[in-house]
């Protein structure tokens, strides 16, 4: 069966119509994915750092083989040698408390809430049903109910109402609308360091730092949403290390599972993290010792081989071979590690036409709030693979 059939039928049967680029991906190794029809691509959007350590990491791979021979899933009302495990190394590699492990990440950021909120009730004294979370325009934290409530794209809103109240969104990057937003009913601030799905918008130096005084100040919690940014993507375990903050909630998803499994978590200390207790909030799956199996794994890999290392030198590369590309059609490069947003003057076309292109060139990217195109290769990427793939970009962009 070709490409065009397997589009067919799941534009036919799915809900879920995710072929922007029309590649049906059939096997992927390494920082190389396969078509049906055998066409390699190089990835370079890492499944938005999903697959931060490469398709089918051997490393990772192994432990969930390993894992698959031990114990799989069992009722919540066991504890689990993984899940202790995990707990443990998440909350000495991060430096706090208590770990309270989940799936998904829009399923963390909703955790994440409850427990700011809960917070602001018992620990600040915030009256019951009145705390409000400051979030910020253009974010992107997932698309539950609760989360499109404070979304600024409308898209992401229309037709699901009635939505979630107790949300103030200002201007990202502002601080000074962060001061004038808060209030005594103020629990928390919500705020991803970069802002991945709103075009790799790295905030004003010093914006994270200031925001960290102001919490402070205010007695306010600080989330960092580091779904996307985190676990060595930008060149520090996290993107806030950039600016020495340490946030009182880490919310992290995504390449926590290694590529394989779905698993995320919010990270905090004892005093924020208490007002959880027995039955108050779970999941049926959190915690899985499948899924802590492999994020202990991706842990190691962490401690052992220094992917942020990496990430900080082939992103100098990246970034000074992508702004020397002569094209009218490049209007800014924005580079954290490796995390990189470029920007389409609309004169040329929208982004996706960009990616199409890329495509045909063997390099798999992705565009987001049209007129951006986001690369995001796996840190394991060799250099010779890296400057393959800017090659097909410069060619792409120098023939315009």
């Amino acid at each position: 069966m070709d490409a065009k059939a397997f589009i067919e039928l799941t534009e036919k049967y799915s809900a879920h119509n995710y072929a922007p680029l029309e590649v049906v991906a059939a096997t992927a190794e390494g920082v190389w994915v396969t078509d049906v029809e055998g066409h390699r691509y190089l990835d370079f959007l890492s499944a938005y750092s999903a697959v931060n350590f490469g398709h089918r990491n051997p490393r990772i791979t192994k432990a969930a083989h390993a894992q698959l021979d031990r114990l799989t899933l069992i009722s919540r009302a066991f504890f689990t040698d993984q899940t202790a495990l995990l707990s443990k190394e998440l909350s000495e590699l991060v430096g706090k408390d208590k770990v309270l492990i989940m799936n998904s990440g829009a399923e963390a950021v909703e955790t994440a809430i409850k427990c700011a909120r809960k917070w602001g009730h018992e620990i600040k004294g915030i009256p019951n049903g009145k705390g409000e979370i400051l979030c910020f325009s253009d974010n992107f934290h997932g698309r539950t109910t609760g989360i499109i409530s404070f979304s600024t794209s409308e898209s992401s809103k229309a037709g699901f109402g009635p939505l979630m109240p107790g949300f103030t969104i200002v201007e990202y990057g502002n601080i000074e609308a962060v001061r004038s937003a808060i209030t005594p009913n103020t629990a928390a601030v919500l705020v991803e360091p970069i802002q991945g799905e709103g075009g790799i918008i790295i905030p004003p130096e010093g914006f994270l730092a200031q925001l960290r005084s102001v919490c402070n100040s205010e007695n306010v919690l600080m989330i960092a949403d580091e779904i996307q940014t985190g676990f060595c993507r930008t060149g520090r375990l996290f993107a806030c290390e950039h600016e020495g903050v340490v946030p009182d909630i880490y919310i992290i998803a995504k390449s926590l599972g290694g590529g394989i499994v779905p698993i995320s978590a919010i990270i905090a200390n004892d005093d924020v993290m208490k007002v959880f207790t027995p039955g108050v909030h779970g999941s049926t799956f959190g915690g899985n010792p499948f899924a802590c199996a492999i994020a202990r794994e991706v842990i190691a890999l962490i401690r052992e081989e220094k992917p942020h290392e990496r990430a900080t030198e082939l992103g100098k590369i990246l970034k000074e071979e992508l702004v020397r590309i002569k094209s009218p059609a490049i209007q800014q490069v924005r580079v954290r590690g490796l995390m990189c947003g470029v920007d389409i003057d609309p004169k040329y076309g929208p982004a996706k036409d960009f990616c199409k292109k890329l495509k045909y060139e063997g390099v798999l990217c992705k565009d987001t709030r049209q007129q951006t195109i986001r690369f995001l290769p796996p840190l394991v990427i060799s250099e010779e693979d890296l400057l393959w793939g800017i090659e097909r970009i410069k060619r792409v962009f120098e023939s315009v």
